[in-house]
């Protein structure tokens, strides 16, 4: 998978492209990242990208021009997703991280100050998308949530992909609760059917937690 980031900040990727699933993807060329500046496609003395907004209010927006000259050179006539993560975009989750970890290629575009211009939303843009009901500093964080989430599911980055197939929202719930050794820490023991051996009733157990921390944290799931 090869994935294209158009950045303001491209520094802030550095460190990140070399740890942990995203590293490994990288490595083992499951997974190739290019660092675009959308500076260097402000052709104006000062490089600059924002401007006042039309009809008054707050804020500043980004420029089309810059956008538009970064983004269709790297796209040029291929079809492929160009993703942009607004607060006003649909809410990411494991579904649509699912669906987009199976494509070849990807733009995705971090926007920064107020918004990007709409003309660019309306004519190069194919998926909006929010990672929640908050608003950041700019797109890069939200970039970097997409890649990692879409670099652990490629072939041979886990060790184990049946763990991926059971975390948290594959199947539309949240996940049970986890244990490991020693069975016994600061007086609270691994649940009893977890040492059972009995497979078909820890499954079961599991399910059953799972069901229940899905009602008390996140019921809208349920609700869907």
């Amino acid at each position: 998978m090869k994935i294209d980031v158009l950045t303001l900040f491209p520094q802030m990727f550095e460190n990140f492209l070399k740890e942990s699933m995203v590293g490994i993807a990288i490595k083992q060329n499951a997974l190739s990242v290019k660092l675009t500046d959308i500076r260097d496609f402000a052709f104006n003395k000062h490089h600059k990208v924002d401007d006042y907004p039309y009809g008054g209010g707050s804020g500043m927006v980004m420029k089309p021009e810059p956008l538009y000259e970064a983004i269709t050179k790297i796209k040029g006539d291929r079809n492929i997703p160009v993703i942009y993560f607004t607060p006003q975009g649909k809410l990411l989750n494991q579904s649509t991280v699912n669906k987009f970890s199976q494509i070849d290629e990807m733009i995705i575009v971090c926007g920064h100050y107020k918004e990007i211009d709409q003309r660019i939303r309306d004519t190069l843009i194919t998926d909006e998308f929010s990672i929640g009901d908050y608003v950041l500093s700019g797109g890069e964080i939200p970039a970097m949530v997409m890649i990692d989430a879409v670099a652990r599911l490629q072939n041979d980055v886990l060790g184990d992909i049946d763990s991926a197939l059971s975390d948290s929202h594959q199947d539309g719930f949240l996940g049970c609760p986890h244990y490991t050794r020693p069975p016994e820490f600061m007086g609270h023991k691994v649940p009893d059917i977890l040492l059972s051996g009995n497979h078909k009733n820890i499954e079961k157990w599991r399910e059953q937690k799972s069901l229940e921390i899905t009602k008390k944290n996140r019921p809208d799931l349920l609700e869907d």
